[in-house]
């Protein structure tokens, strides 16, 4: 059982051990935030789950199809929303490789 945000963490990294899965996840968020700029934007509040089914999408079928294990969403749903935010940054700063290697070698 995971008890700290830094134990998810080291968890989350390695469920996404894989250049595409992260990949995945990069465009998905992406386009949630996207969507979700465009509805304020627009005014078209009802459309607001688009920015869910975006974002999960392209992780789960990154976790399904390419990982071939169980998103982290469906047992610590909070803790893994804001990894992805989390990995989105290292990702954009370049330092998510590096984590992943911190990870895999612990």
């Amino acid at each position: 059982m995971i008890k700290t945000y830094a134990e998810f963490w080291d968890f989350y990294v390695r469920e996404h051990s894989l250049p595409l899965t992260r990949l995945l996840h990069f465009i998905g968020t992406s386009l949630g935030i996207i969507w979700l700029i465009w509805f304020i934007w627009r005014g078209t509040w009802y459309y607001f789950p688009l920015c869910f089914v975006s974002g999960y999408g392209f992780a789960w079928i990154a976790h399904f199809m390419v990982e071939k294990n169980r998103p982290a969403s469906f047992k610590y749903p909070f803790w893994s929303f804001i990894s992805d935010y989390k990995m989105m940054f290292y990702m954009a700063t370049g330092r998510m490789k590096a984590e992943v290697e911190r990870v895999s070698s612990s």
